[in-house]
């Protein structure tokens, strides 16, 4: 089967970066991390999840977190230089990154925002993350990513599962 590479993923080997393209199955009606873990038969804990925030006074940054996790919101606020932090409403999501729920990346937005990725990342030798389309996932090392992206490892997860 072909798969069409998406913007993350030409980025991703204009910049020498290894990584594996993974195909899933799309549930429209289920769009969460636990069901791409599960379609992609990978644990939960190394399906992450980007979700964009904006800060007062701070502006917009991205959390990508494990699937199975929520992002606390105060601890995110505290490491992106704000008083107080909150998700995007869900209409502004496509305007503002260029990508849709289910299909967000950190790689390849309209912008680049300050991305803080949950330190549990740093002990997996790899992470999956939304290639920037539903249905098609990017296996890749954490540290590699936080490279590329300017990212930033930090505690940024509520302590109680989802």
């Amino acid at each position: 089967m072909k798969i069409n590479k998406t913007n993350a993923a030409r980025l991703l080997d204009r910049a020498e970066i290894a990584y594996e393209l993974i195909p899933y199955r799309v549930d429209e009606n289920n769009l969460a991390a636990d069901h791409v873990a599960q379609s992609l038969g990978e644990d939960i804990n190394t399906v992450f999840k980007t979700l964009v925030l904006h800060g007062e006074k701070t502006g917009y940054f991205l959390c990508v977190i494990p699937g199975n996790r929520e992002v606390d919101l105060k601890k995110a606020a505290r490491v992106a230089g704000a008083k107080k932090a909150d998700l995007i409403p869900m209409k502004d999501l496509l305007p503002l990154t260029g990508y849709i729920r289910g299909g967000c990346s950190p790689i390849g937005m309209k912008k680049a925002f300050p991305t803080f990725i949950d330190s549990r990342a740093e002990s997996h030798e790899f992470i999956f993350i939304s290639a920037g389309q539903r249905g098609l996932q990017l296996k890749l090392n954490p540290r590699e990513l936080s490279d590329f992206i300017g990212g930033i490892f930090a505690d940024i997860t509520t302590e109680n599962t989802i």
